[in-house]
């Protein structure tokens, strides 16, 4: 049975890398996930979701071309659930997970919701840390438990930190 791989990025650069990584393995925006509170995503992503040069480039279309824009689209507005009370936004299979586990009135902020949406506390503790630092989240729904390995292997060549199976 196949895997979700998560890990945290300090920085945009590197959390752009594993996502074009992951474009060019055939990875589509319906297996990456993007968690980011709504300050790091304003703060990085402030020329491509706020204004009409994302529409323009194509940030918003099809995963690939110049570096950066897979994340870009994934963070787009319109590819994304803003989730109220929390100051997230979040792209992907979680957000359809944590709106099912009711995560805009989750009583335990951002930590419920994750534990709602299957990651163990511990680790759910240690990512609301990280988001709230800045750090981007990416999850990937792994095709199978080889490339699962793979993609924990790459996470972890790519700096990332808390890198977790599930």
């Amino acid at each position: 049975m196949a895997k979700l791989v998560t890990g945290l990025f300090k920085s945009r650069t590197a959390a752009e890398a594993v996502v074009n990584i992951l474009a060019e393995r055939g990875y589509t925006r319906d297996e990456i996930s993007v968690l980011m509170s709504d300050a790091t995503k304003s703060k990085e992503f402030a020329i491509e979701t706020g204004t009409h040069a994302a529409d323009g480039a194509g940030i918003g279309g099809a995963i690939g071309g110049a570096v950066g824009a897979a994340l870009a689209a994934i963070a787009a507005v319109g590819t994304s659930l803003a989730i109220p009370g929390l100051g997230l936004v979040v792209a992907g299979p979680l957000a359809a997970a944590l709106a099912g586990a009711g995560a805009g009135g989750a009583t335990g902020g951002l930590i419920g919701a994750l534990i709602g949406a299957g990651i163990p506390e511990h680790r759910a503790k240690v990512y609301d840390a990280g988001l709230r630092q800045g750090g981007i989240l990416l999850g990937v729904e792994a095709r199978t438990d080889e490339d699962a390995d793979q993609l924990e292997k790459l996470f972890e060549e790519l700096g990332a930190e808390h890198i977790r199976q599930e």
